[in-house]
């Protein structure tokens, strides 16, 4: 038998593994906790949006980092228009325009790092 000491989600959990002859089924045992050291605290939301932005937000769908600002403050653009090129897992990543509008605010600038669901621009 074997112990190893395995860390899911910032949970350990100590683990018996049993070493069995060729042919033989293992024995199955369930996992215990163990006390562990707290997961390290979330990083700070970003700053919200300014309240004069439009009312139509542009958010990025996938993590990553802002590789090029596609559309100007005041600009008129059509739904599925590219308003930022994300950078994510060596892909360049559009984000379009969910409708018609006119670029109210561009809340990043080119080499930002920005998560899932963090706003970019936004749209009157």
């Amino acid at each position: 038998m074997k112990n190893y000491t395995i860390t899911v989600n910032g949970v350990a959990y100590n683990v018996t593994v049993e070493e069995t002859a060729a042919g033989q089924a293992p024995v199955a045992a369930a996992p215990a906790p163990v006390a562990a050291a707290p997961a390290p605290a979330a990083a700070a939301p970003k700053a919200a949006a300014p309240a004069a932005a439009g009312g139509i937000e542009v958010t990025a769908q996938v993590p990553g980092k802002v590789f090029k600002i596609a559309a100007a403050v005041g600009q008129s653009l059509s739904a599925g228009d590219t308003v930022i090129i994300l950078e994510s897992m060596k892909m360049e990543i559009p984000v379009v325009a969910p409708q018609n509008g006119t670029v109210a605010s561009i809340n990043v600038a080119t080499g930002d790092a920005v998560e899932s669901g963090d706003l970019l621009a936004t749209l009157n």
